[in-house]
């Protein structure tokens, strides 16, 4: 690996563009090493993640939106044009916006996978650009099964390198600025474009995609799924005018009106990214996990100690009356990001909005007490937010920052690094449970790890209300093929909703 170290420098020092991090970045894109076989499985896992997460928000209304502005975007010249998750196989749109609807129905219940260090990242968020391009061209330039592959492993470790070094939300700045530059690294490989074309879109991508952090604050708007999808459509583009010659802001990071000084930790700041060496293989997705739950990556680790907890104390959490308090002990983004700490108090309230709720650790730890496990669609309806007993339970759960926890969680070990925390519970007899978990059941050093056999039921079940059985077989086929695909298979990493299914939401209308 091999370490930059960024800050940023006045105009007249005229900083080479070999020792900008954008060109460092570039130049790891456009090395074409060889993807080693476990990288190219876990690709596999997470395209089938990515389509499971996808199948399971069809109808709603966010997906719906996204979806038909694509619709309404006919196939660009140059290429083929790229399918929309749900829509007839043989329709396609506009390359961008098929990235858009496609990235908006990944992310839309916040269920796919995450990577947390200085700044918090979706790498799976690189999935639907890449594919949506390679879909595009894929015949034009004889793309196969193997480029994509070298295209999402370039749009992970360029992700997950950035995250570990630059941390984003100290400064309430959103974490998709990471992926703008990601997701065109990972276009850049997919097409082997030069690295002059790739610094230059990077730069672009980076410049369109900062954006504050209003968006996961307070009421949480349906925003929050459209970003992670601007973000690769403005990739898209920012790589199309590259190619066209058009150049970017230049240095984008370490300019003395770029990134660093005004928006990140100022003038006098420094940053060491490391990145692989010319020639070293991209394995920064082996470094990230999937949820087992819909919900926040923080909560997935107390949804699984909520579980054992209801399991290994039946009934004793059935009258909220006993309980005098749930305390979880935890790290301090837990705490001030989705936990008490943040002092939102839609965090209690239970007519908030799901994407309010979904970053609510103490309605999340209450739901999953009570009921003995999560559902991504009954655990956030109304009904079951507004219920007396949950309420009453809820209002008596907050959370605390330990040091402990803070510094496991900012570990870059990854034996150590650890998403959970200890709860206490405080009984109105004066007695006490006390427990803690490390890890997520799902994670590679948790319970119950993720393979492929998981990532396979984890589409099965998401897409059986969605897709007919032969569609969820044929995908699973297609998807599991991947390496070896030809162009012409490319189109089949998408799928067809269940007959009528679309009929049944609306299609929002607007300018287009």
């Amino acid at each position: 690996m091999n370490t930059t170290h960024v800050r940023t420098h006045r105009s007249d020092e005229d900083l080479p563009r070999a020792e900008q991090l954008a060109w460092k970045i570039a130049e790891v894109a456009a090395d074409q090493v060889e993807v080693a076989d476990e990288v190219a499985d876990m690709v596999v896992n997470r395209v089938i993640d990515n389509a499971a997460v996808a199948a399971a928000s069809l109808l709603r209304h966010p997906v719906a939106a996204a979806r038909s502005q694509a619709l309404a975007h006919p196939v660009s010249v140059g290429g083929s044009g790229s399918s929309v998750f749900g829509t007839d196989a043989a329709r396609r749109v506009s390359v961008e916006w098929a990235a858009w609807a496609n990235g908006v129905a990944v992310r839309e219940l916040d269920y796919h996978d995450t990577f947390l260090a200085a700044e918090y990242s979706h790498p799976g968020d690189n999935i639907p650009p890449v594919l949506a391009v390679a879909q595009h061209l894929g015949t034009e330039r004889e793309l196969t099964g193997r480029d994509v592959v070298r295209g999402i492993a370039t749009g992970y470790e360029i992700q997950i390198d950035l995250a570990r070094a630059i941390s984003l939300h100290a400064h309430k700045i959103d974490h998709v600025a990471h992926l703008g530059p990601s997701a065109s690294a990972g276009i850049g490989t997919l097409l082997g474009l030069d690295a002059d074309t790739i610094f230059q879109s990077i730069g672009q991508a980076l410049h369109t995609t900062t954006a504050t952090r209003q968006s996961r604050k307070g009421e949480i708007s349906s925003w929050k799924a459209f970003a992670p999808a601007f973000a690769g459509k403005m990739a898209i583009e920012s790589v199309d005018r590259a190619m066209r010659g058009e150049t970017s802001p230049t240095p984008i990071y370490e300019g003395e009106d770029g990134v660093i000084a005004w928006l990140l930790d100022g003038p006098d700041a420094v940053y060491d990214v490391t990145l692989p060496d010319l020639g070293e293989p991209k394995r920064a997705i082996l470094d990230s996990f999937t949820k087992e739950h819909s919900a926040e990556y923080q909560a997935q680790a107390w949804i699984d100690l909520a579980r054992k907890l209801h399991n290994d104390y039946p009934l004793i959490f059935d009258d909220q009356e006993r309980v005098a308090s749930i305390v979880l002990h935890t790290s301090h983004h837990t705490h001030f990001v989705i936990g008490s700490g943040a002092n939102d108090p839609q965090k209690y309230d239970p007519s908030a909005s799901r994407e309010t709720l979904d970053h609510s650790i103490p309605y999340i730890f209450t739901v999953a007490l009570q009921d003995g496990a999560w559902d991504h669609v009954e655990s956030y309806s109304p009904e079951r937010a507004s219920r007396e007993d949950t309420v009453a339970l809820w209002r008596k759960v907050s959370t605390q920052e330990d040091e402990e926890w803070t510094r496991r969680y900012h570990s870059l070990d990854p034996q150590e690094q650890a998403f959970g925390g200890r709860v206490e519970i405080t009984f109105a007899d004066g007695s006490k449970i006390v427990e803690e978990i490390a890890v997520a059941d799902a994670h590679p050093l948790g319970a119950r790890p993720f393979g492929r056999e998981d990532y396979v039921n984890k589409f099965r079940t998401l897409a059986a209300d969605a897709l007919e059985a032969s569609e969820i077989e044929r995908f699973l086929d297609v998807a599991q093929r991947l390496p070896e695909l030809t162009a012409e298979e490319l189109p089949g990493l998408s799928f067809s909703a269940r007959h009528g299914l679309l009929a049944s939401v609306e299609s929002p209308r607007g300018l287009f």
